[in-house]
C-alpha cells in the first residue's frame, strides 16, 4: 500500500511535475510475468524515477544498511525503502551474492519485475563500466527475459555527495527485451554468463550513449579514494572467463 501511495499520491505526481522525465519505450515492458530490468547507475534517484515510469511494481535489492539506522531518521529511511519497493540484502556476508540470487529469483518466481544494476554501484563518473555476471545467472535460471533501460541525466540531478536534487529534466529508455534462451540449460557457464552480460552493457551503452570503460566500477571508487591512477584491472581479478569479452563488441551479439 505504501508503494503505491509514494508513487501515485505522496511523491510521484510532485516528481513528474517538477522533473518532467521524458520516458521512451515503455511499450517493451511487460504488462504481466516475470522480467529483469536492467539498468545504468548514475545517481541514487535511478531507483526513484525509474519505478515512477513503470506502471506495474518494479522491486530492487538494495544494502542491508538503508534497514537498519537508529532513531526517527532511520525509521524514516527504512519506511521509504520499503515504500520504494526495495528488499534487504547483506552485501558483507559471505554468501551475499547467493543470498541475492536466490531472493532475486523468489521475487521473479512470483512473476514480479525485478530491477538491477548490472554495475553494481553508481558510475563515479558519468560513464557505463562492466556489468557483473549475476544478472546473466539469475536471467538463465529463473529463464526471464533482460529489459534494458538507460537513465539519462540523473547524475546531473543528484551528483554523488550532494543531498539535495538539482530540477530539471532527465530521460529514461527502455529498449526491447533480450531474449537468451539460447543459452537455456547453461547458468554457471562463466564464458555463456560473461557473454550474455557483455551483451546487456551494449544494448545500455547504445541506449543511453555513454563511454563505456571496461573495469568494474567498485574497482575505480576504490582507486580513486586511495588517490591512485586508473588503471587496468588487477590480474587477480581477470579469469580465463573473462579474456575473450574484455571489451564490448562493436556489434550487437546474434
Amino acid at each position: 500500500m505504501l508503494y503505491w501511495m509514494l508513487k501515485y499520491a505522496i511523491l510521484g505526481p510532485w516528481l513528474k511535475l517538477l522533473f518532467r522525465p521524458r520516458v521512451e519505450g515503455l511499450e517493451h515492458v511487460p504488462t504481466e510475468g516475470a522480467a529483469i530490468i536492467a539498468s545504468n547507475h548514475l545517481s541514487f534517484s535511478d531507483s526513484i524515477f525509474m519505478p515512477l515510469a513503470v506502471p506495474r511494481r518494479v522491486t530492487f535489492l538494495a544494502k542491508q544498511e538503508y534497514f537498519t539506522g537508529k532513531g526517527l531518521k532511520g525509521w524514516l529511511t527504512r519506511m521509504f525503502f520499503t515504500g520504494a519497493g526495495q528488499i534487504p540484502i547483506d552485501r558483507a556476508s559471505g554468501t551475499a551474492a547467493k543470498a541475492a540470487l536466490e531472493t532475486g529469483k523468489r521475487i521473479l518466481a512470483e512473476g514480479k519485475l525485478l530491477g538491477i544494476y548490472p554495475e553494481g554501484t553508481r558510475s563515479p563518473d558519468a560513464r557505463l563500466y562492466r556489468g557483473k555476471t549475476g544478472i546473466a545467472r539469475m536471467a538463465l535460471e529463473a529463464r526471464v527475459p533482460v529489459i534494458p533501460v538507460a537513465m539519462i541525466d540523473t547524475e546531473k540531478v543528484q551528483p554523488i555527495g550532494k543531498k539535495l536534487p538539482r530540477i530539471r529534466r532527465i530521460g529514461i529508455r527502455f529498449g526491447p527485451p533480450l531474449d537468451f534462451s539460447r543459452y537455456e540449460g547453461l547458468a554457471g557457464d562463466r564464458f555463456v554468463e560473461r557473454s550474455m552480460t557483455d551483451e546487456i552493457m551494449y544494448e545500455l551503452m547504445e541506449l543511453g550513449g555513454q563511454e563505456y570503460v571496461d573495469l568494474y566500477a567498485a574497482k575505480v571508487k576504490a582507486q580513486i579514494a586511495a588517490g591512485g591512477k586508473i588503471g587496468l584491472p588487477d590480474a587477480a581479478e581477470i579469469t580465463d572467463a573473462d579474456t575473450p569479452a574484455r571489451r564490448l563488441p562493436t556489434e550487437k551479439a546474434s
